[in-house]
């Protein structure tokens, strides 16, 4: 992760949109450990599509930056599966990050926004 100037926590490495949408969709309202198929269910939900074949390195990357922690558990149909949960430092990512990202779309909005007796560009 790396701080950004003015303060925002943003993740580092080629696939930046990813993993930071990836870690939104953790940790919006996801407290609990999630499995990786909840993950990718929750993003089609909303019409974000990710492939387990980009979800699982991009799990790995936020691990490795310490936005994430996971634990083993036992299942009924199979081998262990792999249960992530956002760390504190993850919290606070998110947190930074939803800031900026709202802070974005408010300006994009702004930006777009047709100012009465004016001409579209």
């Amino acid at each position: 992760t790396s701080l950004h100037p003015e303060g925002a926590i943003f993740a580092r490495g080629a696939c930046d949109d990813k993993a930071n949408m990836i870690a939104m969709a953790m940790g919006g309202g996801v407290r609990e450990e999630v499995y990786p198929s909840d993950i990718i269910a929750r993003l089609k939900a909303n019409n974000l599509i990710v492939v387990e074949g980009t979800l699982y390195p991009l799990l790995t990357r936020l691990k490795n930056d310490g936005l994430l922690d996971y634990s083993w558990r036992e299942s009924n149909a199979g081998p262990p599966r792999k249960y992530f949960k956002i760390t504190e430092v993850g919290r606070q990512f998110l947190e930074a990050l939803t800031t900026s990202w709202n802070q974005l779309v408010q300006s994009v909005a702004q930006t777009l926004t047709i100012q009465p007796g004016s001409k579209p560009g």
